[in-house]
């Protein structure tokens, strides 16, 4: 009759047997108290008598569903991120927080409200790393005591209502015909600098409006569309009109 209990020992024996991957941990309890850790690889426990819970080691990550936050000069942002974590103590994880995933998950939460609601709004979209870091380093004081490490909080979007996209949209394109009128207005006076020096130098230089005058004309190609009209300079003039008072003058009476 002994044969009858061969599938009985079978079953226990299968029961018996955890095997554990290399990134995961077992957390074996006897009759409801921590007994041991189990290592990766083959172990075995006692049925009925002991449970295991495996945990996993690994990097896991978590979103930071959309949060409603208020930023400190009152504009309202609607802004969502992930939290990189892991099990660094499997006892504590699985014996001190009851479901340690759900715990990171609501504390990451409260702390990116509060983040956000500190700072402000110019801030909050020009320091994206720095409000990380802030929100990892209130859930790295907690977190710890659950046997877990906070390894990185990324924030993903950060969207705003769209009337202050708008105003938002607006105040950027101000900004950049501000910029267009300044680099145009610099542009005109380095022109009027540059024309008043030429002017200067031809003023002072005896012929020098003819040769270029000439250089204009040479430049003009010869296209018989191109009209031509030569101003004759004032100084000529002057000396013509000089000459004829002098020829008046000497006229016999």
């Amino acid at each position: 009759m002994w044969y009858i209990l061969i599938p009985f020992v079978i079953i226990f024996l299968f029961s018996a047997i955890r095997i554990i991957q290399q990134y995961e941990t077992g957390v074996v309890f006897q009759l409801g108290r921590y007994s041991r850790t189990l290592q990766p690889g083959l172990n075995f426990i006692i049925p009925v008598f002991e449970t295991a819970r495996v945990i996993d080691m690994r990097v896991m990550t978590i979103d930071i569903p959309k949060q409603l936050a208020i930023t400190k000069d009152n504009v309202p942002v609607s802004i969502n991120g992930v939290v990189y974590f892991q099990v660094i103590d499997a006892q504590t994880a699985v014996i001190k927080v009851q479901n340690y995933l759900y715990a990171v998950s609501q504390f990451a939460q409260g702390a990116l409200r509060d983040v956000v609601g500190g700072m402000s709004f110019d801030d909050l979209l020009a320091e994206r790393q720095k409000i990380g870091d802030e929100i990892e380093a209130i859930i790295q004081k907690q977190a710890g005591n659950w046997g877990l490490n906070v390894s990185a909080i990324k924030i993903l979007d950060v969207d705003v209502p769209q009337e202050l996209k708008e105003m938002m949209s607006r105040q950027a394109s101000a900004e950049r015909e501000k910029r267009a009128t300044i680099t145009k207005a610099e542009g005109d006076k380095l022109a009027a600098i540059n024309l008043a020096a030429a002017a200067k130098t031809m003023a002072e230089s005896p012929g020098a409006m003819q040769l270029r005058t000439l250089q204009t004309i040479d430049s003009l190609g010869p296209s018989p569309s191109n009209t031509v009209i030569l101003g004759v300079p004032i100084d000529i003039l002057e000396s013509f009109r000089a000459l004829k008072i002098n020829l008046e003058q000497k006229k016999p009476e």
